[in-house]
């Protein structure tokens, strides 16, 4: 990460700074207390990135809530939020890019939308031998 930031730092201040731009609480249910390798720090970071872009373009929502954790079987990641949802046939382009930086890492990413109460973005990654 930026400077040797750990990805539980480097998240700290990317969603402090979103918040502050974007008026959206975000609320950090978890951080990784360990370090996570830089090829995952990097998928999670442009994944979340991009899901707060969608948050932020789309969504209506008024709260994030973010969750990374590391354990035994390896990372998980999740990003929620209280917006309007949307139908996921024919998600865009985002989706699909945040899809593929996890299959990149022999992981998957799914995303759960219902119409009037929010949108989670849900990826796991797991721990190489």
């Amino acid at each position: 990460m930026r400077g040797g930031q750990s990805l539980a730092e480097a998240l700290e201040s990317c969603l402090a700074e979103w918040s502050e731009r974007t008026g959206i609480a975000v609320e950090t249910w978890a951080l990784p207390a360990t370090d996570v390798p830089s090829r995952v720090s990097r998928a999670v970071m442009a994944t979340i990135d991009e899901a707060l872009s969608n948050v932020e373009l789309h969504s209506r929502a008024r709260t994030v809530s973010i969750a990374v954790t590391v354990s035994k079987s390896g990372l998980r990641m999740t990003v929620s939020d209280n917006g309007q949802g949307f139908h996921t046939p024919g998600a865009g382009s985002g989706i699909a890019r945040m899809r593929a930086a996890f299959t990149e890492l022999g992981g998957s990413l799914s995303v759960n939308s219902v119409l009037g109460e929010g949108t989670t973005v849900t990826g796991v990654v797991p721990r190489r031998g």
